[in-house]
């Protein structure tokens, strides 16, 4: 992966994705929020520009009902429709083709779970479900487990962006293979973007300083004791990751390396 970051005209690091150009690095979710507002007040501190949207969880075209798009404008921010809670291709790719009909989403993230007490992507059914929804047209952005081998058949195949998780969804226990996702990084032409398994600042910025493009997370913001200030922090996070990505770190030693040298001394 091209290691030099995407710049704009204006001189800011920016990354693309399906052709759309996005400042910010972190994208959060639409679920466990105590109420739409709670959840509008944390985009606004996260700063983050996409957010995603389980289609069989939240309602966005009910008028009758508490509306998400009364308090997070649809033409401000890219809703990002999700398969959350579908465990079969087929559910998936109905899923999406109900979010294209409902709201014209072509941008989608696919996630077929496993099992519910894991929730682990179930690869053999993402492949299939990533292969009819890119044949009909749709972008996908798509959550898998991090398997170097199976995250470049998801990119050949044509995904536009690769969403290893981080560890699974909702643990909070931050990244759990720091090599796998390395890896996966180091191969890949497309957005690589951690997902599930955040839990806080820290973890933020680690996907970042392996190089990962993005970062995705629900709950670490949500049910934090203060939703608005951790997505403040996860937003400063992401940046401090990137920006010590793109300046390098120091080599690791295996001992002691004065700051100062000793020739010289007085």
């Amino acid at each position: 992966m091209n290691v030099q970051p995407d710049i704009s005209e204006q001189g800011q690091d920016y990354f693309e994705i399906a052709g759309k150009r996005y400042q910010s690095r972190l994208i959060i979710g639409t679920g466990k929020y105590k109420d739409f507002e709670q959840n509008a007040a944390a985009l606004v501190a996260s700063g983050a520009e996409i957010l995603t949207v389980a289609v069989r969880r939240v309602n966005v075209t009910d008028p009758n009902q508490p509306m998400l798009v009364d308090f997070i404008d649809p033409k401000k921010y890219t809703y990002l429709p999700n398969t959350a809670g579908c465990f079969t291709a087929d559910d998936a790719v109905r899923t999406l083709r109900l979010a294209r009909e409902a709201g014209g989403w072509e941008l989608v993230k696919l996630e077929v779970l496993g099992d519910k007490k894991t929730l682990y992507p179930n690869m053999l059914e993402t492949l299939s479900a990533a292969r009819k929804l890119l044949h009909e047209g749709f972008q996908v952005m798509v959550y898998c487990n991090d398997d170097p081998i199976m995250a470049k058949e998801l990119e050949d195949m044509g995904c536009c962006a690769i969403m290893p998780l981080a560890a699974p969804i909702g643990s909070g226990l931050g990244i759990q293979n720091p090599v796998n996702i390395r890896l996966i990084v180091e191969q890949t032409e497309v957005p690589v973007i951690v997902d599930a398994g955040v839990g806080t600042a820290s973890d933020a910025a680690i996907a970042m300083e392996l190089g990962c493009d993005g970062v995705l997370m629900n709950t670490a913001i949500a049910e934090a004791k203060d939703p608005e200030k951790m997505a403040r922090a996860m937003k400063l996070a992401v940046e401090a990751g990137r920006l010590a990505y793109l300046a390098g770190r120091m080599a690791k030693k295996r001992y002691a390396d004065p700051s100062s040298p000793l020739a010289g001394l007085i």
